[in-house]
């Protein structure tokens, strides 16, 4: 009996991730049938004797890397020792079972905070490890940075297919909309609700405003993973295609390369919210501790052409941004 790709056990970690369930229904919309789950009641990541029987007796072929533990700039300045402890232990439980079990292909879902909070712009992939990082997420960067290190090292000294993806800032379904654990867009739409029901004319929001910064829709950043996790992508070379010492799994980098202001993110209210959010609602800028990045822009070349993970925000030079306005 013939081996059918499409009948291979794909396990994706953080399946009730906003990343992880994106890519669940990618897989399912392709029509993959075994795809496999757990809660973190059912396994727990930063567990290795756990991590090693689910792998053992599930026997998976793909692995989608998606779990992690994730938050804005408060709680990664909250909780450093939280940051970097469980998201070193879920990447090396994970990539170490993958290995012992044969899995035949890993994908492992990074960040664009990996490189350093002053890199030349458009980031390319010879700036990792060029300058400091950003302080306030500093810990789960160098958790981040491992598992890139985890890809490449599993992949030169045993010949696995461990690859990684770099996404840019995200936003989408299933997205964080807790103040002290959310990422911009949903904090701003979670900040102007309130306001519009307490009746207040202006929101408070960390920064200047000013900092440029990419968005990409859940969806495609799914797309971008599906893909490379299927076929590949340039930088998704295994050892044998590697040179002497690069053990393949370099981060492909998937972003939308149109950075936006922060402080313009108002302005692509959707019209279908409008009614709830309202209008006129102005933004109090305070500047943080320490001054954020002046822009944060990826270098996707490598990934495809110019915007191809970007469709939902393809409408940026006609001003819609589909997700967020219609």
């Amino acid at each position: 009996m013939s081996h059918k790709i499409e009948d291979e056990t794909i396990y994706v970690a953080g399946h009730r991730g906003m990343v992880g369930s994106a890519i669940v229904r990618r897989l399912e919309a392709l029509g993959r049938r075994r795809i496999s789950t757990r809660t973190h009641a059912q396994l727990d990541l930063t567990d290795q004797r756990a991590v090693r029987t689910f792998f053992e007796r599930e026997r998976p072929a793909q692995v989608y890397l998606a779990a992690a533990k994730v938050g804005g700039i408060l709680a990664n300045d909250t909780y450093p020792a939280e940051f970097i402890y469980q998201n070193l232990m879920i990447e090396a439980n994970i990539m170490d079972a993958a290995w012992r079990t044969g899995v035949r292909r890993l994908l492992f879902l990074g960040s664009s905070c990996i490189y350093p909070r002053l890199a030349h712009q458009p980031m390319a992939e010879s700036e990792l490890l060029s300058g400091p990082l950003e302080p306030t997420n500093e810990p789960y960067a160098i958790a981040k940075i491992a598992g890139i290190k985890l890809c490449e090292s599993y992949n030169r000294q045993y010949g696995t297919d461990f690859r990684s993806v770099m996404p840019t800032n995200l936003y989408g379904p299933g997205d964080n909309f807790d103040l002290e654990g959310s990422h911009v867009i949903p904090a701003m739409i979670r900040k102007f609700h309130e306001a519009k029901v307490a009746g207040r004319p202006a929101v408070q929001v960390w920064g200047s405003g000013t900092p440029r910064r990419e968005f990409l829709h859940v969806d495609d950043i799914a797309d971008a993973c599906v893909f490379a996790g299927a076929t590949g992508l340039e930088s998704a070379h295994t050892v044998r295609g590697a040179g002497p010492r690069d053990g393949g799994g370099r981060p492909a980098r998937c972003g939308t390369r149109r950075p936006l202001p922060a402080g313009g993110l108002p302005d692509l209210r959707p019209s279908r919210m409008r009614s709830v959010l309202g209008g006129g609602l102005r933004l109090r800028p305070s500047a943080p501790a320490a001054p954020r990045p002046p822009a944060w822009t990826l270098d996707g070349s490598r990934a495809g052409p110019p915007g191809r993970w970007g469709r939902r925000l393809a409408g940026a030079r006609t001003g819609r941004y589909p997700g967020l306005r219609t």
